[in-house]
């Protein structure tokens, strides 16, 4: 190093000193946690509060689902799932992962510093994708035959720019324990997403560039009301101000983020995207239209209250493996993810086609063939997800990204060998079963390594399929009977209410919610357990 670095260097040192890790300041992180507001909370009324907004965006969404289906064409579905597609690959890594460490440290200020690093990668992020698209975005739409996304290829910076923001400004929320707050962001994007769609679908503007346009309007809304709240009621953000050796201090504590963590996301979303562009180019994008519109019927709200879980199971399992309770805490989201998901997709799995024709339309019943092939990896997908936090907790980042490497090799190979069959059916039924495979042995090496036993997660799989096999056996029985496709949808309803309310009822997170919400009743003065 030149000699005037020297004390630029000794500086930057010091900095990092100051901001090492929980092992080093176990005092400071037990005091931290010790007033931390969660605590008296049940992990469910954090996970309610900040999925419950969403959620209800989300019933709205589907409710009108059937009324957008109606307005737009395969084909406009189609060309928006292949722009969604694309941002979601660059905007996964826009902050370069670092908001996921704002979570981590002890001080405020660190955190502040973590936050202004994940706002200026983002801005990097989405300078050079615009730099991309200009020299390139011609190959692109020639590479996947996608000559409809061509007129709105600008806006993928900006949307790359805007998801990189809402990533930070949802972790910074999260740390302070705001869940109410990332709630209502999501409740807005989704919300001004939809609302979009539906306002232009009816004044006549029913293509591609109205759902594309809708997209980055919802999220340019989130960004903005979360960002002004953030600002206005978190006085470390308006106190603090972010220095350049604090932030090089923090990019260079947390590297692992950036190193390891970017490419395993990078590499795990752009498998997940990976048959959008994949069905384009071997076959049409009406095929595209009728898997987005799958995706976003059940996987896109899916993935949401997934991520919810995820958000605030990282705090909390960041918090437990100090007090030494990871197992637990572990074994309580694992069970709480089995018996929410495994009787809702194994109906899709039974009765899609006929759920989709009847809900979206006898022209969307491919979708719904498409929606029974993907839910086994679903359910997987769901279960293994929030659990993959805890390779950041335990910073085994390493085994993410090789895991991910293998995730995407059997997509590419699965989406390959349908397409060079000409046939969609064994493209999505090959990705389908090698991401049951991955995905399973995924969840259960992560139990382990929070010292659960597989012997145990076996155990609530097989249990809570016992309890659903007779609803599903009279389902089949219907199906085989050929009885008119609204009857087994009523039947599909009825099944997942009644399992998912008796789920509900005997949950002891539940209990101990609504435990919670009574006694705040009895003391108006008490203390919010839905957190904000």
């Amino acid at each position: 190093m030149h000699t005037e670095d020297a004390p630029i260097k000794r500086q930057l040192d010091k900095v990092v000193t100051a901001a090492q890790p929980t092992e080093s300041r176990p005092a400071a992180r037990e005091a931290r946690i010790a007033h931390a507001p969660s605590v008296g909370r049940s992990f469910l009324s954090d996970v309610a509060t900040l999925v419950g907004g969403t959620a209800v965006a989300q019933a709205l969404a589907l409710a009108i689902a059937p009324i957008v289906a109606r307005l737009y064409a395969p084909d406009a579905f189609g060309t928006a799932t292949l722009f969604a597609s694309l941002v979601s690959i660059v905007g996964v890594v826009a902050c370069l992962r670092y908001e996921l460490a704002i979570m981590l440290p002890e001080s405020e200020e660190e955190a502040v510093n973590l936050l202004a690093v994940s706002a200026v990668s983002a801005i990097g992020t989405a300078a050079i994708s615009a730099f991309v698209i200009l020299f390139a975005g011609e190959w692109l739409v020639r590479l996947f035959n996608a000559q409809g996304l061509r007129p709105y290829l600008w806006l993928v910076p900006v949307a790359v720019l805007l998801q990189g923001i809402l990533l930070a400004l949802k972790c910074w929320s999260t740390r302070g324990k705001h869940f109410g707050r990332v709630s209502a962001a999501g409740v807005l994007q989704s919300g001004g997403t939809n609302a979009g769609q539906l306002a232009l679908g009816a004044a006549g503007q029913a293509h591609a560039g109205a759902l594309i346009g809708s997209r980055v309007f919802g999220a340019a809304l989130a960004a903005v009301v979360l960002g002004a709240q953030s600002w206005r009621n978190d006085r470390d953000l308006g106190r603090r101000r972010p220095s350049r050796l604090g932030m090089l201090a923090g990019a260079r504590l947390h590297r692992k983020f950036p190193l390891f963590d970017t490419w395993a996301s990078l590499l795990n979303t752009a498998s997940a995207t990976l048959p959008a562009f994949l069905l384009a180019a071997f076959f049409s994008m009406t095929v595209v239209g009728h898997y987005g519109l799958g995706m976003r019927a059940v996987y896109f709200p899916m993935t949401l209250v997934g991520a919810g879980i995820a958000q605030v199971f990282f705090q909390r399992s960041a918090e437990a493996r100090t007090r030494g309770e990871l197992a637990p805490t572990v074994r309580n989201v694992f069970e709480f993810l089995v018996s929410a998901a495994i009787v809702p997709l194994l109906v899709l799995t039974i009765a899609g086609r006929d759920l989709f024709s009847v809900v979206f339309g006898g022209r969307w019943a491919e979708a719904g063939s498409y929606a029974q092939i993907l839910s086994p990896w679903m359910f997987a997908l769901f279960t293994s997800s929030p659990m993959s936090i805890l390779l950041r907790v335990l910073e085994r980042q390493q085994t993410a990204l090789y895991l991910n490497c293998i995730i995407f090799a059997s997509r590419l190979v699965s989406m390959v060998v349908g397409g060079y069959l000409h046939s969609v059916g064994m493209a999505l039924a090959l990705w389908s079963a090698s991401g049951v495979l991955i995905y399973g042995w995924y969840t259960l090496f992560i139990l382990e390594l929070a010292g659960v036993d597989r012997r145990w997660a076996l155990s609530v799989l097989s249990r809570q399929a016992l309890y659903a096999t007779p609803a599903l056996a009279a389902l089949v029985a219907l199906r085989v009977l050929g009885v008119s496709p609204a009857v087994v949808t009523a039947a599909c309803g009825l099944i997942v209410v009644t399992y998912e309310v008796a789920f509900l009822a005997k949950s002891r997170e539940v209990a101990e919610l609504l435990q919670r919400l009574r006694e705040r009743r009895r003391a108006p003065g008490g203390p919010d357990v839905t957190g904000g």
